[in-house]
């Protein structure tokens, strides 16, 4: 795997958009993120089509590309941040260099819908990506947790995963060691096969969603998916994260449900990543092990950061 370089204060950071357009609100909102950055010593570079929402639903896939391609390109930029989530990234795939971002590595952070993007571009160049909170959400958050999670992992380099509030619960006894990937299940479960999937074997996978857009039968029907396509023959072991549904339903119910009794691999679950206010950083294609003897279950077990 390339292990990009961290940050140091000082550092430029390049802001891309490449799911839902940033505009009404979202537009006060990145400025403001924007502020809280630069007052901790960061400068902020905005990508040229930060704004464009030529589609009227976002911009095109080729000025998305571009945006991410320059940003990769620029050698003044360290780390590139996703402004917001949304509903298209995988719109970029066949327009981006991944030979430029081969050679050209550096953080590139956000999570939920940008989770295919950073799951493709790890697929394709060895880069690890991150999965972590948005830029503009850092103003929108209710507290600074998420962002202090991003300068431990990027700045200090540390490999802790937040714990605040975590709550690790074992679904499922056993050990397992593997690479990282997926994210947001909707977005995985999209890239189990044909040219843009992502190779599981031997892979300790993250899972997590958004209630307030899956119902818990639109869960199931991404998990069969990935049954269906062998995703669960295939890996190392289960990491569960955030899922709030107003039924009361839980993810893990469902998970259960989808896998019953055929798969012996170990399950664990946290609140640390995905549609929640504390976001620990995780890095795709980073190592990790899973032991669920131990209190916080999971642990990194390489360096993601130079």
């Amino acid at each position: 795997m390339i292990v990009p370089k961290g940050l140091n204060i000082g550092d430029t950071i390049g802001v891309v958009a490449p799911s839902d357009p940033v505009i009404g609100k979202n537009v006060e909102e990145l400025y403001r993120a924007k502020e809280i950055v630069e007052k901790d010593g960061f400068k902020v570079k905005l990508s040229k089509r930060l704004f464009s929402n030529t589609n009227g639903y976002s911009s095109t896939a080729k000025e998305k590309a571009d945006d991410i391609n320059e940003m990769f390109a620029d050698k003044e930029v360290k780390m590139i941040w996703c402004a917001k989530g949304g509903n298209n990234s995988n719109s970029v795939f066949e327009y981006l260099d991944y030979e430029l971002i081969k050679n050209n590595p550096k953080i590139l952070c956000g999570y939920s819908d940008s989770n295919s993007l950073e799951n493709i571009i790890t697929a394709k160049t060895g880069l690890i990506t991150f999965c972590g909170t948005n830029f503009k959400t850092i103003a929108t958050d209710e507290t600074d947790y998420s962002y202090k999670e991003i300068l431990k992992r990027f700045v200090e380099k540390s490999l802790e995963l937040g714990k605040e509030k975590t709550g690790y619960v074992t679904i499922r006894e056993g050990t397992a060691e593997g690479t990282i990937v997926g994210g947001n299940l909707n977005l995985t479960s999209g890239m189990v096969a044909d040219k843009y999937s992502i190779d599981f074997t031997d892979k300790i996978l993250l899972l997590e969603d958004f209630g307030y857009e899956s119902e818990p039968v639109a869960i199931s029907y991404y998990l069969y998916h990935m049954k269906q396509n062998k995703v669960f023959d295939k890996i190392k072991g289960l990491w569960i994260g955030n899922y709030q549904h107003e039924s009361g339903i839980s993810l893990e119910q469902v998970v259960l449900d989808v896998i019953g009794e055929e798969y012996s691999f170990p399950i664990i679950k946290s609140n640390n990543f995905g549609h929640t206010e504390t976001k620990t950083v995780i890095p795709i294609g980073g190592k990790a092990r899973i032991d669920t003897d131990l209190e916080e279950k999971v642990e990194l077990i390489e360096k993601c950061v130079e």
